[in-house]
């Protein structure tokens, strides 16, 4: 310890009293301890230096030397006996709730997990699907109980039902009451005597579960649902766990999806794009018709608005964007060859005289 004042690090006064030291030591204990200003290294240093002080002030002799010749004589001691620092906060900061302890009794199940796939038109529209997934069920046999039939779970002797044992201790500081989860009981407040036979006193067993779970539209590939209640039941009567549903919504052969909005390719002859044609494209709801102006080329975009997939808990839907791809035949016959050949002759336009790789080569004429 330095040689600052003590009674200035405790904020007293020389001739204060024993029991006003304790109070002043109290009061700053509680406010600088670590646990109560995680990460602040000022705040630590400080509680140190407090703990030290008391330790050597709150000691008649080493507080009667200190006064004498002003020396921190024993300084580094442990302020609180045979227990440590952290031990006396663990009283201050474990435990205890604002209203004292809570009767803990069985635990909720844990979580379990599931993954479902859904077709395109399910994720834009929503759907209820039913699924069957093995997860501990509550006992039939016993009703969760745990106990076999005609017996029931008896109140556990060492908490007297509440799952918590609460513990006295003395300290520099007073009485610290400490609350821990009951060691006979595990917390549950009560014992089986005569297990249930079928789920060997848990109170549940593995089964087949059967639920229908309503995936709303406009999920995505990757999204999650957390359920509530509707994972794994507890031990002995405990509330179920939740379940999170891994949705992944399948490749769909007409349709690529980009955020609420989808893509179509319609591939089109090269003789509609060129003179202009009516086509029929797909959509989530049926199918409908755009009108090719003549003339259109490759990669041109009709944007068909309100027909892509609905907003996620929200109103309207993204659109349609149907892209215009131009095929042009790799087969033709004589006929065809010799329209088109006279087509390239009145326009002026140089061909090759023979077919060559499924195209004709265009050169243009200057």
């Amino acid at each position: 310890m330095p040689t600052t004042d003590l009674y200035a690090v405790l904020g007293v006064d020389h001739d204060v009293s024993p029991e006003e030291l304790k109070k002043a030591y109290r009061r700053l204990a509680r406010q600088l301890h670590p646990d109560a200003n995680p990460g602040d290294a000022a705040s630590e240093a400080r509680f140190k230096e407090v703990s030290q002080a008391y330790e050597i002030l709150s000691d008649p002799e080493r507080r009667a030397n200190y006064d004498r010749f002003g020396s921190d004589v024993g300084a580094g001691g442990n302020p609180f006996g045979a227990g440590s620092v952290q031990d006396i906060f663990d009283m201050f900061f474990g435990g205890m709730g604002a209203h004292g302890p809570q009767r803990r009794g069985p635990q909720p199940g844990p979580d379990a997990e599931v993954n479902v796939e859904i077709t395109l038109d399910e994720a834009a529209f929503g759907v209820n699907r039913e699924i069957t997934i093995t997860l501990p069920q509550r006992c039939d046999t016993c009703a969760g109980s745990g106990s076999a039939p005609g017996t029931s779970p008896v109140t556990c002797v060492e908490c007297a039902g509440m799952g918590e044992v609460r513990r006295v201790r003395n300290s520099i500081l007073g009485q610290m009451m400490t609350t821990t989860v009951c060691p006979r009981c595990n917390g549950l407040g009560s014992r089986i005597e005569s297990p249930c036979p079928d789920c060997r006193g848990e109170g549940r067993r593995d089964a087949p579960a059967t639920m229908t779970i309503q995936i709303p539209a406009g999920v995505e590939d990757g999204s999650t649902m957390r359920l509530s209640d509707r994972g794994p039941a507890g031990v002995r009567g405990g509330p179920n766990g939740r379940l999170f549903v891994h949705l992944r919504v399948a490749n769909d052969e007409r349709f690529v999806r980009e955020g609420d909005n989808l893509h179509h390719e319609a591939h089109i002859s090269f003789t509609q794009a060129a003179l202009g044609a009516t086509v029929e494209v797909p959509t989530l709801r049926g199918s409908e018709r755009i009108e090719v102006a003549a003339g259109s080329a490759s990669g041109t975009v009709h944007r068909l608005r309100h027909e892509g997939v609905e907003h996620l808990h929200g109103r309207g839907r993204g659109d349609l964007f149907v892209h215009l791809v131009v095929d042009v035949p790799t087969e033709l016959d004589d006929v065809e060859r010799d329209l088109l050949r006279q087509l390239a002759q009145h326009r002026g336009e140089e061909v090759a005289e023979h077919h060559a790789g499924g195209l004709f080569r265009k050169r243009a004429k200057r």
